[in-house]
């Protein structure tokens, strides 16, 4: 039987304890009438760089650069798509008020969906508070919300960094951050209106932004992957990047979904096109243009994403597809997942999307920038497996499709005991549960992602129609001497908010690593006290022992050498495929 979760995490299920509306009102007759945001704003946050004293935004005369703003693409009025949630940038102009200081005002917002999305920023510190969700119903639900300091809060979970901080004694070259943060919202209810919190306490919690993040209807994931840096690539200018990808499942219409995460600029994505690959870059009959609400192509401003508009196109599944687009202008640094396992395909110099011909790529890469995501229509959603390097297939075998996410999806699809769902591998080669490999922000050599903590929102919760997420990591936390407790803590952060969102949480044990320079006795010790944790705490809604899976019998802290990939901590493409069959396709069902 499942423990009930009272952890750091588990305070954004309030939520859950629902009573009717009008017991409030009974005790509040008074409460105001919720107005929309923008008529709610007290405070000025952005100046122009000439008139720094416009604006105080921290109650000291700071306040973030409309220059820096501009250059990032977030201008005034703009529609930003960060996480899954559309939140538009205030349309006022420089010194005029763009935010509010929560106090507990009543806000206008409506829709259904899964959670509240937040952009904020605090000042004086990180501001935490309590608010409440009214339904239209008549049903409330509380909810805690934190923003994180403008000055000093975590860069791994920023939506968009400024070089700047404008002050009426001079602009400082000191970063400035704005953070998207989302809270669950109880599932099939309409809400009416949101309460801000009040009382942040010393901090002041100021909010640019507020919308209810749409659940994804009618649609699937068939394919993803997670950012897990912002590198230098190219450079390329005027050319067209062809990308393969493999699907799980399939569906009668597609979309893609394009991430500038990390980044500092916008991007621009001339014209796209999907295709089915026949072989290398050549596509199997003409490739699909696709559109960006209803515009050939799009600009995507820093921390952003965009998705594609549905376009009719049959994808098979199980299958090799070419998402292929033109990158106009030039493009130096931008965030990757780098390692793919696939070779894909940059072309000379014009947009060669819409060729079906392989002769204008010319030259290969085994990475894959921009794009995070290809969804299909219809299906009964997806199983996001968070994970690290044997997540992500590191040492199967290139071209092939051996990650046992793969072999996964294989499986899913030549039954019929379960539903179908859409596989979205969600694993990154040196990624820790709690320590972030790269930073979150600026270019780094380092693609190692941050904390799956810290990816959390955008790599599962925020992921197309997730109804299971299988949380497979840790070992690389215990060969960089992290001890169990702090495994089993993030561990148990991850399963909690991952709960308060409805979703099913499957944990798998740590594969054996002996023989690896890093996996020492004393990381060992660490390893199989965190597997004692996963089996038997009562923390997950079911287990994959693939520990038991992979280890030698005569060795136990060994992997088996007949699924060994040669490196002692990888398994090679037996062992990937010992670890999907050995999944109870049952375990994966809400």
């Amino acid at each position: 039987m499942r423990r009930r979760l009272w952890g750091t995490a588990a305070v954004l299920a309030l939520f859950t304890s629902l009573v009717p509306l009008a017991s409030a009102q009974a005790a509040a007759p008074h409460r105001p009438k919720p107005l929309p945001l923008e008529r709610l704003f007290d405070n000025s946050a952005v100046s122009d760089d000439a008139r720094p004293a416009d604006a105080d935004f921290d109650g000291s005369g700071g306040s973030l650069s409309a220059r820096d703003l501009t250059a990032a693409g977030w201008t005034p009025g703009r529609s930003l798509a960060v996480d899954g949630a559309r939140l538009t940038w205030p349309r006022t102009g420089p010194g005029a008020p763009d935010n509010v200081r929560a106090d507990g005002q009543s806000v206008r917002v409506r829709g259904r969906g899964d959670a509240l999305a937040f952009l904020v920023a605090g000042t004086g510190g990180d501001a935490s508070g309590t608010g409440t969700v009214r339904y239209r119903d008549g049903a409330r639900g509380t909810y805690r919300l934190t923003a994180p300091d403008w000055r000093s809060g975590p860069l791994a979970t920023k939506s968009v960094a400024l070089p700047h901080i404008n002050t009426p004694d001079g602009q400082l070259a000191e970063k400035a951050r704005l953070y998207v943060v989302t809270v669950p919202l109880a599932r099939g209810r309409e809400v009416a209106s949101v309460d801000l919190p009040r009382d942040p306490g010393a901090a002041d919690l100021h909010v640019f932004a507020l919308s209810v993040r749409a659940a994804a209807k009618g649609w699937t994931g068939t394919w993803s992957a997670s950012t897990a840096g912002y590198t230098a690539v190219g450079p390329w200018a005027d050319r067209t990047v062809r990308l393969v990808v493999h699907t799980s499942t399939g569906g009668p219409r597609v979309r893609i979904r394009v991430d500038n995460t990390f980044a500092a600029a916008p991007v621009t994505i001339g014209g796209a096109t999907v295709a089915v690959q026949e072989s290398g870059a050549a596509a199997r009959g003409e490739p699909r243009r696709l559109t960006f609400r209803g515009a050939r192509g799009t600009d995507i401003p820093a921390g952003a994403q965009a998705f594609s508009d549905p376009l009719d196109f049959d994808v098979p599944a199980d299958a090799n597809l070419l998402v292929s687009f033109h990158l106009p202008g030039p493009v130096a640094t931008a965030p990757v997942h780098s390692q793919a396992i696939q070779r894909s395909y940059v072309s000379g110099p014009g947009d060669h999307a819409a060729d079906g011909s392989p002769a204008a790529y010319t030259s290969t890469i085994t990475t894959w920038p921009l794009l995070t995501g290809v969804d299909v229509s219809g299906g009964p959603g997806s199983v996001v497996l968070l994970g690290d390097s044997i997540t992500d297939g590191v040492k199967s075998t290139q071209d092939a499709n051996h990650r046992w996410p793969n072999v996964l999806a294989t499986r899913l699809l030549n039954q019929s005991d379960v539903p179908r769902y859409g596989v979205l591998n969600q694993g990154i080669s040196a990624n820790r549960v709690i320590a972030d490999r790269y930073p979150g922000d600026g270019v780094s050599t380092d693609t190692g992602g941050v904390s799956a903590l810290h990816r959390l929102d955008r790599d599962v919760l925020a992921q197309t129609s997730a109804r299971t997420v299988v949380v497979f990591e840790g070992v690389n936390d215990v060969r960089w001497g992290a001890s169990a407790g702090q495994v089993i803590a993030g561990l148990r952060e991850v399963a909690e908010r991952s709960r308060a969102r409805g979703l099913r949480v499957v944990a798998a044990t740590i594969a054996p690593c002996e023989g690896e320079s890093l996996c020492t006795a004393a990381a060992n010790q660490q390893r199989e006290a965190v597997n004692a944790y996963v089996r038997d705490s009562g923390d997950f809604d079911a287990v994959l022992d693939f520990d038991a899976v992979l280890r030698d019998p005569a060795h136990p802290a060994r992997i088996l050498p007949a699924y060994d990939s040669g490196d002692h901590l990888h398994p090679g493409d037996a062992g990937l495929a010992a670890l999907a069959e050995s999944v109870d396709l049952r375990l994966l069902v809400p």
